[in-house]
């Protein structure tokens, strides 16, 4: 009897070493599949230009180098254009319109086209190659925004920016001497509107403030008050939410304190036509050391990076932006070979470095630290610093919130930001006309009767 025992419980032990020995072989499959002497390459598009686009160079020949090396892996840059280009490319892959071209392994893309690519089973589940404790060591809100509002992660982040206040402190200071308005005044959007009429005073006419991007302060802005700005595919006007938010923009604009404009705002910052605006941080580096007005005469500029305004009562909340890098379905060993990359590229020394110098926020806990730590080591310029100053801030004060991915939201922001501005032109075009006649209250209202029932009816 314990001769027999002994039989099964060497039996049980000889398929214990087998199920152990099948388990380990399995786990190591997938390293054994890349071969340093039969290299896979992986091609990538990406939009980065000029300093990122050298820096990703610049790592992309280390990772080919070293761990690529070690592991069989080149990485090989196949087009770089911006993201309207490459979304066209790829669309054109997916409708499979004649000439298409062949589909990148790894790429750069933002939420609202990874949709059309995920739903056409273009995308790999990032969480297939990304263990639930690494994916613990990124920032959470960036992993949420690569799952597009589902469970199945479709973009790894890279590099992610935000707005923030930007502020001619030069002319700001002249005019805080003369009139004691504060720069604490501009953390609020209400701050900012008031420093705005006491400026267009001061100055003579001229406007303070620049939102460059109108949707986006509505969407914060209702976020920031609890509310929300886009209901199903529609604009949501007629909340009393939508009240504040034409409050902090409309009348200013109609009455010269805020500029009404249509591009990027370090044009007017380069000229003094305004002092402060609110933009992405990656446009940190088109701010120039120099204003010259339209006298040509011209002066330095002294930039200060001051947190995104907040409505009066509101939350600490600001937009997240920027794309992330997804996979493309393609065989087991590339998309193995694209997941080390991706690992290896996000990994704090080398996310550290891709990031420091170009107004966008890294992507894990332990870089924003290492930024924390190492702030004056690892910034260039003294505006870099700043930025980064603020971006950290920022990280630990503000909730990073994610837009809305449906199709068509493209059409709903660019129709709100024209609507909007040419709203608001008319009624200043109506109104400098009519001051010439009444006093300001009365040409206000006259200007702008029955402007905001008609904007947030048409809808």
């Amino acid at each position: 009897m314990i001769k027999t025992g002994s039989k099964v419980l060497s039996s049980i032990i000889s398929w214990s070493v087998v199920f152990v020995m099948l388990f380990i072989l399995s786990g190591c499959a997938q390293r054994d599949i890349l071969d340093p002497n039969d290299p896979v390459t992986i091609t990538m598009w990406h939009n980065y230009g000029q300093q990122m686009g050298e820096t990703m160079g610049d790592l992309l020949e280390e990772f080919n180098n070293t761990v690529g090396a070690d592991r069989g892996i080149i990485i090989q840059i196949a087009y770089i254009a911006d993201s309207s280009e490459i979304n066209e490319r790829l669309m054109m892959s997916v409708n499979n319109d004649p000439g298409a071209p062949a589909l990148p392994d790894i790429a750069v893309i933002y939420p609202r086209i990874a949709v059309t690519l995920a739903e056409a089973g273009l995308l790999i589940d990032m969480s297939t190659h990304f263990s639930e404790e690494e994916l613990s060591t990124y920032v959470p809100s960036f992993i949420e925004e690569g799952k597009l509002g589902g469970d199945i992660l479709y973009i790894m982040p890279v590099a992610k920016s935000t707005e923030v206040l930007y502020l001619n402190s030069t002319i700001f200071n002249r005019f805080s001497a003369d009139t004691g308005v504060d720069v604490s005044q501009l953390t609020t959007f209400e701050g900012i509107i008031d420093a705005g009429e006491k400026y267009y005073e001061w100055s003579g006419g001229k406007a303070f403030f620049y939102p460059e991007n109108l949707f986006h302060i509505a969407m914060t802005g209702f976020l920031q008050m609890g509310d929300e700005f886009v209901a199903g595919n529609r604009l949501n006007l007629s909340s009393g939410t939508y009240k504040t938010i034409w409050g902090a923009y409309f009348p200013s604009a109609v009455r010269g304190g805020t500029a009404i404009f249509d591009n990027y705002g370090n044009y007017l910052m380069a000229t003094g036509e305004i002092v402060c605006l609110t933009g992405s941080s990656a446009s940190v580096t088109f701010y120039p050391d120099t204003v010259t007005f339209t006298d040509n005469t011209k002066e330095p500029l002294e930039l200060n990076l001051l947190p995104y305004p907040v409505f009066n009562g509101g939350e600490n909340i600001s937009i997240q932006r920027g794309g992330g890098m997804s996979i493309f379905t393609s065989d087991s060993r590339k998309e193995y070979a694209a997941s080390i990359f991706l690992k290896w590229f996000t990994e704090p020394e080398q996310n550290r470095r891709f990031t420091q110098q170009t107004g966008y926020m890294p992507v894990t806990e332990t870089a924003f630290n290492d930024f924390r730590e190492n702030i004056h080591r690892d910034t260039s310029t003294e505006n870099i610093r700043k930025l980064y100053e603020t971006l950290i801030s920022m990280h630990d004060n503000y909730s990073f919130y994610m837009p809305p991915v449906f199709e068509g939201l493209d059409v709903i922001q660019r129709s709100y930001n024209q609507r909007l501005l040419l709203a608001a032109e008319s009624s200043r075009a109506a109104y400098l006309i009519l001051i010439e006649t009444h006093d300001p209250a009365a040409a206000f209202e006259q200007a702008t009767r029955g402007v905001f029932e008609s904007f947030t009816t048409d809808n």
